[in-house]
Parts: structure tokens; sequence; C-alpha cells
């Protein structure tokens, strides 16, 4: 339809420039009315060899700048004489045609002529020449002073017509450009409705609508299907490459959700003979990331049922009324299939609540869909058989009409996976790449130092992982690619090329070794996993990396002691250096945060009471008075002035330690667990539960380990004697012993060693680097 309304245009544009370059024709007005065998003279030229030799029937002014000479029919042979002959000037040849009556060429053209070859002589006398003027009035003037100047009787002076015309040409361009404006802006509406109805061009194919075949109508069917809904469809047994439940990790109990409306969909009976209803539809919240949408896609891997996906952007358009349209189309097509499922992915474009932004505080488009929307899903058309199912990460912005029961009966929340659930998402995606070990050494270690990631970021680990093998050129993935995929996606990308001089380079380690020593003789600070001073990200110079546990609830102490912690890069400046920086805003912010939500949050203040005010930044009005604010600044700066009392003291006390840290990371820019240990000694306290820190560096053997622990800590209590030995390799079952000679419980697990004495031994577990054995 474009390329047909474009060779239109063109085909227009080119009749009208030929048309023009070939005259007037018919009564013979124009430049090009003889056949194109006028010419342009000037003024003096028209006086001197046409006025003065009487040769002049008629002028003719068109559109006051154009002046057409019309010469008498009946001039003969040498009524005018060459320009040469003559005597004038030798410019005057560029006219050597303008004064030659050659009988067979004056007068020849017919009145009824066109193109190139119409002519006439309508009106009295022949067109042969022409010139500009600027002015009427300048030309009536000169030519009255010309005729005068020539003596011609006023009875015979030349009477001038003044007429207006239109030339083709000229309407052509002015109308051309809003042509070809009119003709893109059909175009790009065309494509646009192309696009919103699945269809092609002329004769369009059928789109994704219905079963595959309620699309486009071909042809001009676009502006007709608006309202026609872009439905994915997918069918059993039918498409490409399925996402099953086994698939999908890390989310057991929303998965159990989903599988019974999967369940209710297949065997409609076995509930329908208890009395219950089909619930009509599920909300899947949770944050970005967490696998809602995969769910939704394992849903219909698994449904056996027609399931319909859209997004809740696809219904908004720039027509009005196209929203509900599209509802409406949704549902019927759902209906035409049932029993079916409905996912609408990222709903709160279409369900934010009502009165929310829209425009003037009016109904807008927007509204008009969720009203549509509320009404399909529980209104009096009916839809059983038809489950719908949305996704949102904003539940808290939608209407609250969408969320009653009879319309999503349940909220499925989708968290982000604990360890358990992050070992499982591990060895989904671990199976897909080649390791340098098998897959459960890496699972359970992984698991342990991605607190707080989501299935999708543990997807981007995993991918960062084999990316960093590769630039490496190492033909497997090993646990040191999977830490620098941690630490890149926590800490952004590396820039050891960043300039930063040698005082500032110094300021960091003794900052971040100020942060690594405070937390490691504080109780109740997170376990330290690694020190670095590569700068990383956009504003990161150092960090010390820890390695939180799955703590639900914080006592004072803890939030004491993690306060200390964060301050102990401030603290450790201010000691060693004698100065104070910049790099502690971060660290700042965060302790402030805390130490109001402990003061006005949780309620662990002792002047401000048991009360909890939450801090909302957007508030115009504070929840308490003038005085009370006053209070709780007062016992937030006394909170932080006293833990940051603690850390100095704690800086202080441990001021060797500080020292020798910061030289080791100027030399070697990053430490890992085994070279603070190496340098601060085993950390001073331990756990009787099971940490996200013995877990990463045991394994499967963590608990063992503990075990082991304990026991020693028990007989070191006790006035026994405690060896620590290393054991490598997996343990085997009987009494052999290995690594030193076992001890009076028999030979330790492990791999080579001499022959242990006594009862026959336990078996070993993984590899446990310094397991402590009591004897």
């Amino acid at each position: 339809m474009t390329g047909l309304l474009l060779n239109t245009l063109g085909l227009l544009a080119l009749g009208a420039y030929l048309f023009g370059r070939g005259g007037g024709g018919g009564d013979g007005r124009g430049p090009g009315g003889n056949g194109g065998r006028t010419a342009e003279i000037s003024f003096q030229e028209f006086r001197n060899r046409l006025l003065a030799q009487g040769l002049v029937a008629r002028l003719e002014v068109a559109n006051g700048n154009l002046v057409k000479v019309y010469v008498k029919s009946d001039a003969g042979d040498g009524d005018v004489v060459p320009a040469a002959a003559a005597g004038g000037p030798a410019a005057a040849g560029q006219h050597e045609e303008v004064f030659q009556t050659d009988a067979t060429r004056v007068g020849s053209g017919s009145g009824s002529g066109s193109g190139a070859s119409g002519s006439g002589s309508g009106g009295g006398g022949v067109l042969r020449y022409y010139f500009h003027i600027g002015s009427v009035d300048s030309f009536e003037r000169k030519l009255d002073e010309a005729q005068r100047e020539l003596a011609i009787p006023p009875s015979a002076m030349l009477s001038v017509k003044y007429v207006d015309e239109v030339s083709l040409i000229g309407v052509a361009l002015e109308v051309l450009p809003t042509l070809l404006l009119l003709g893109a802006t059909y175009w790009l509406i065309s494509r646009q409705m192309r696009q919103m109805t699945g269809m092609g061009g002329l004769g369009g194919r059928g789109g994704l609508g219905g079963r595959g075949g309620r699309g486009g109508q071909g042809g001009a069917g676009g502006f007709f299907n608006m309202g026609k809904a872009n439905v994915g469809f997918m069918e059993k047994g039918k498409g490409g490459e399925k996402i099953m439940f086994k698939d999908v990790a890390g989310c057991d109990e929303a998965k159990v959700e989903i599988m019974e409306f999967v369940d209710f969909l297949k065997n409609p009976n076995k509930y329908k003979d208890l009395g219950a209803k089909i619930p009509k539809g599920a909300l899947l919240v949770g944050p970005p990331g967490t696998g809602k949408t995969l769910l939704a896609k394992a849903t219909a891997g698994e449904a056996g049922v027609p399931f319909l996906s859209i997004s809740g952007s696809d219904f908004m358009e720039m027509f009005v009324g196209v929203g509900p349209a599209r509802v409406r189309d949704l549902f019927a097509q759902a209906r035409n299939q049932n029993p079916s499922i409905i996912f609408i992915d990222e709903i709160d474009a279409i369900g934010r609540a009502r009165g929310r932004g829209g425009a003037m505080g009016g109904h807008d488009e927007r509204e008009n869909t969720l009203n549509q929307l509320l009404v399909e899903m529980d209104g009096f058309a009916t839809t059983s058989g038809v489950v719908v199912l949305g996704g949102t990460n904003r539940p808290d912005i939608l209407d609250k009409a969408l969320l009653r029961p009879g319309r999503f009966d349940r909220m499925i929340t989708v968290d982000t996976p604990d360890i358990k659930g992050r070992e499982q998402i591990f060895r989904v995606h671990l199976n897909k790449l080649k390791l340098a070990k098998d897959v459960d050494y890496y699972a359970e270690r992984l698991a342990a130092l991605t607190p707080g990631m989501s299935g999708a970021d543990i997807a981007n680990v995993c991918n960062e992982a084999a990316l960093h093998a590769a630039r490496k050129n190492q033909e497997t993935v090993d646990l040191a690619n999977f830490e620098a995929a941690i630490d890149r996606v926590i800490g952004g990308l590396e820039k050891k090329n960043k300039v930063i001089s040698s005082e500032e380079r110094r300021t960091v380690a003794y900052h971040e070794s100020g942060h690594a020593v405070v937390s490691w003789f504080l109780q109740y600070a997170e376990p330290l996993l690694k020190v670095s001073i590569v700068p990383r990200g956009t504003a990161t110079l150092g960090f010390a990396q820890y390695l939180p546990n799955e703590s639900v609830l914080l006592t004072k102490e803890q939030l004491l002691d993690r306060v200390c912690a964060t301050l102990g890069g401030r603290a450790a400046e201010q000691v060693m250096l004698g100065k104070i920086s910049t790099g502690a805003v971060n660290d700042l912010e965060r302790i402030t945060q805390m130490a109001y939500s402990q003061v006005a949050v949780y309620g662990m203040n002792e002047k401000v009471g048991l009360v909890s005010f939450r801090m909302d930044r957007d508030a115009f009005d504070k929840p308490y008075s003038d005085t009370t604010a006053q209070l709780i600044d007062e016992e937030v700066r006394a909170f932080i002035d006293e833990a940051y009392k603690r850390t100095i003291g704690l800086v202080e006390k441990h001021r060797a330690q500080i020292e020798a840290m910061t030289q080791e990371l100027l030399t070697k820019e990053v430490l890992n667990l085994d070279d603070v240990e190496r340098l601060l000694g085993k950390r001073p306290y331990s756990s009787a539960e099971l940490r996200n820190i013995d877990r990463f560096r045991h394994g499967s053997g963590a608990a063992a380990v503990l075990a082991a622990e304990a026991e020693a800590a028990a007989v070191a209590a006790a006035g026994g004697k405690v060896e620590t030995v290393e054991c490598d390799g997996e343990g085997k079952e009987g009494g052999s012993g290995d690594d030193g000679e076992g001890g009076s419980g028999g030979g330790g697990g492990g791999g080579d060693g001499k022959e242990g004495e006594g009862k026959e031994g336990k078996k070993g577990g993984a590899r446990r680097p310094g397991l402590i054995v009591a004897t």
C-alpha cells in the first residue's frame, strides 16, 4: 500500500513537471505557448527593435512580474533584422533567434496545441517574446516614455492586459511536501497497526491471536484489528523448547501453589466432587529476578491446556479505547478455549490504583482498561475454567478491587531464595558449565557465598564465571572464576589502571584493614571473607567483603557490634594516620541509618521508649513532636559516640595487626580468608550454629568440622591434649589413619597415611583443612 502511494505521488510530480515544460497550450499564453520557441529579451531590445518598428500587437503582464510580447501575425520577412546587422552589441548574439521572423515559424501553432508543440494566436498576435519587470508602476512609466519618444500617436499606443496565471509546477511543488507527509504518516500508522495485530502488509499472515489464525486479516485489516490482543499462545504438544517445573528451582513453596492451579484445570472433577470451586486467579509477587515469569513459563509447559500470555504494557496504545477492547478480546479467546490460563506479566502497568496519576484527576485510558479487566475477571460474564495469573514486583500500588477474592484469590510470594534454594538454583545452572570438579563441590560453597542473591543474579554469576575462564584461556571453570564473578557482580569491574596516588592508596589500605581487624575481634560482627584495595566500579576504592548468615532477628548487642565494625575504617585512619578522609562517607550513611532505626524504629532506647516511628524521607509531617525529634537526635548521637569510642579502643589495642595487614595489602592488594588468619590468628569467637563461612570453607563436611571443634573445645576445657592435623581427600570406611597417627578413637578418614591403631574409625567427610582432633 505504501509503495503504491509513493508511486502515485511520483507520477503526479512527473506529469506536472512535463506539463509545465510544455507551456500553456490552448490560448497560447505563457512563455512556452509557442512550441517552446519563445525567447527572453530585455526592455531595451523590446523598445528599439520591436516597439520602434511597429511589430508589437499587444502586451500581457502575468502575475505582476512577467511581460509577454505578442507580435503581429502579418509581420513578413525583413520586418525584423538580426542583431548583428543592426550593429547591436556582441551580447545580442544571445538573442539571434529573437529577431528572425521566419514565416514558417510565426503563428505556426494552433489554438488547441499542448505540450512542447502547443501555440496559438488567441487575443491578437503571436506570443514570441517575454521579459521580466521589477514592478508594474515602473514598467508602465517606461512604456509611456518610450512610446512618447518614438512619437507613437495615442490611438496607436499599445494596450496592456493584466492576468493572473497559475503555474502547475509551482502548485505541484507546494502540494508535494504535504502529500509526502501524509504518505509517511499513513505508512507509520500502518506499520504500527501491523505490529499490534501481528499481521503482514497486503494479504498479511495470521498473527498470534486465537489459535494462530486471529492475527491479521490482510490488507487494510490493521485498522480494524487494533482492538485485538497481541497474545502469545502455547498449546500442549506444540511449540519449541518448553520450560518445565523441574527446571525451576529455589521457590518450592510457590511452585507447589502453581502446580495446584495446573491440577485444578487437569482434574476439575476431583475438586468439584468435594464442593470446592476452582480459584479464579493468583498474583505472583516478589522482588525482580526471583523467577515469577519463569514460574509462569513452567506453568505453560506443564498445564496441558491453552496458555495465553501478554504483558501489561501491551494493552496501552496511543488510541483511546484500544486497551479495554484488547482486554475483551483476550478473555474472549480464553473462553473459546476453555479451560485455559491467562498470564499478564507486569500487571502493575494497568493495575495501578485508580485516582493516581490520572489526567487532571479524571479517568484516563489506563483506568478504563483496569475497569474492563475487573469486569472480565468477576463480572456478569462467566469465566469458569479460565485462570488468570499476574506477575508484579509492586503489589503495594495495585488497586484494592483487583486483589480481592474472586479476582486474584491468592497472592503467591516468590522471595529471594535461602541457602537451600540457592544451592538448587546453582545446580541447575552449573550442569550447563564445564567444571573442574563435580557440581556438588561448587553448589554448596557458592550457595554460602551468595546470600541475598536472586535467581537472576545467580544465573549472571555462573555466566560471568564462564566468561572469566574463557578470558583466561582455561579449559574448565574453577572456584577462582566464580569468586571473580561474584566480586564483579557485587562491586563492579576491576579498575587496576585507575590513577591513584601512593598516599591515597595507603589511606585506603589502612581504612580497609581497620574494618577487617575490628570486625575480626567483635563477637557479633559478620564473618570476614576478603579484603581488597583494588578499585572497582565508579566510586569504590577498596572493600572488605563479609559473609553474613541467614539472620532473621538482630539483638541490641549485634547492632552495636555491626556499627563498630562499620566505624573501623574511620577509626583506623584517625589512629594510624592522625587524619581522616572522605572515604568513610558510605560508612557514616549506614551507621546513621542503623542508629536511627535502633532508637526510633526498633524501640531499643530507654529514653525514647517502646515506640516505632517509620523513617519516611518523603513524608512532609513527622509522626512525633519537635521535642521527641530532638530527643531522638540526641540519643542517636550518643549511641554513635559510644560506638566510636569503643572502636577507637579496639584499633589502639590491635595497632600492630592493623599495620601488618596494611603492609600486606599494599603488597598483594587482595587478602583472602587464609591470609587474614595467618596475620591475625584464628578468630577468637566460634559458633555452635552452622554458618555460611563454614559451608564455604568446608562444603558438606562443615557439620563434621563443627562437631570436632566442639569436642576439642570440651577436651581442652577438661585439661586434655588437643592436636591439630591436616586431612585431605575423601574419608574411608575403616580403621586406617592418615596424615598422622590416629587418636584414641581410631584412624581419621582421608587419603594415604600411616595405619592407625585402635578401633574402627567412622567414615570421614570431605577435605577438612585444619581439622581439630581430640587426643
